[in-house]
């Protein structure tokens, strides 16, 4: 009796085990291997971009028409275009666009979004399309026969910059002997430099070219290089290597053809844009 009964169940398992083969073997190949689409191939199918961004002047800003110009919308416009889509901008408080991308609100973050290690514990970067970082603007009258930099570290040189920032505290680090003087606004940095109150300012760009623009009789730039710099990404959700790959060779692309670097000299490096903006 207990060898039927053994018997019996070793039977019913191996119909059991037969038929949830046969299952598997009713679904086609295709359909047991297929991927859930990336996001280009969203993208593609919906016909549209949609890209996450804040307003920054010049990343992105309002012209007298009030539509959206600047770097960033450049780069976002063109991107579309090479796929062929159409371009939705979703403009977005700071500090609520990396938890709008992760909420799917829009596909990308195209933002002047620096690569920093926390973020990218929780969005996947591209590579670098663009860098930032702080630049100086001094004053012609007070510092045009000090040389760069060893000879603005002395106890007669006044520096000033906005209150907070990582520029204040690169002064501090790097110019032990200079008088520092800290503010609010960036519009009375440069105030306190063009009235000669100070010898120089430092702040992030593009506020020191702008500034020596403005006023060429007055400021000149010390130093075209960046004293402290960063790097920006396009930001994705993570989970999507097609769509990564896609996109560093987009940046790839166009930074090697010389496109990214000439849009951001245009905006970054002259005001020929300026008279399109609101004031």
């Amino acid at each position: 009796m207990t060898i039927f009964k053994t018997t019996r169940r070793l039977l019913a398992g191996g119909l059991v085990a037969a038929a949830i083969l046969a299952g598997f073997a009713a679904v086609p190949a295709a359909a047991q291997t297929a991927a859930p689409p990336n996001l280009i191939d969203t993208i593609k199918r919906r016909g549209k971009i949609i890209v996450g961004m804040a307003s920054f002047v010049p990343w992105a800003m309002r012209d007298t028409k009030n539509d959206w110009i600047g770097f960033e919308i450049d780069v976002a416009r063109k991107l579309a275009a090479d796929l062929e889509v159409e371009l939705e901008l979703v403009p977005t408080a700071w500090d609520g666009i990396v938890p709008a991308l992760l909420a799917s609100r829009f596909d990308t973050i195209i933002g002047g979004l620096s690569i920093t290690t926390p973020r990218a514990l929780q969005v996947n970067f591209t590579v670098p399309y663009s860098q930032s970082g702080t630049g100086v603007a001094a004053s012609k009258q007070l510092a045009t026969n000090l040389k760069w930099p060893e000879g603005y570290n002395a106890t007669n040189v006044t520096f000033a910059c906005r209150r907070g920032t990582v520029a204040c505290k690169w002064i501090e680090t790097k110019f032990p002997k200079a008088t520092l003087r800290q503010f609010d606004d960036t519009a009375v940095v440069y105030q306190e430099v063009v009235n000669g109150n100070a010898h120089a300012a430092i702040t992030s760009e593009p506020a020191p070219t702008f500034a020596v623009i403005q006023n060429p009789e007055r400021l000149f730039k010390p130093t075209e290089n960046f004293l402290t710099t960063s790097v920006e990404g396009f930001a994705i959700r993570k989970g999507d290597a097609d769509a990564l790959a896609f996109f560093n060779a987009w940046i790839t692309a166009n930074r090697e053809s010389g496109w990214l670097q000439e849009r951001r000299d245009y905006w970054f490096k002259s005001r020929a844009w300026a008279d399109q903006v609101k004031q």
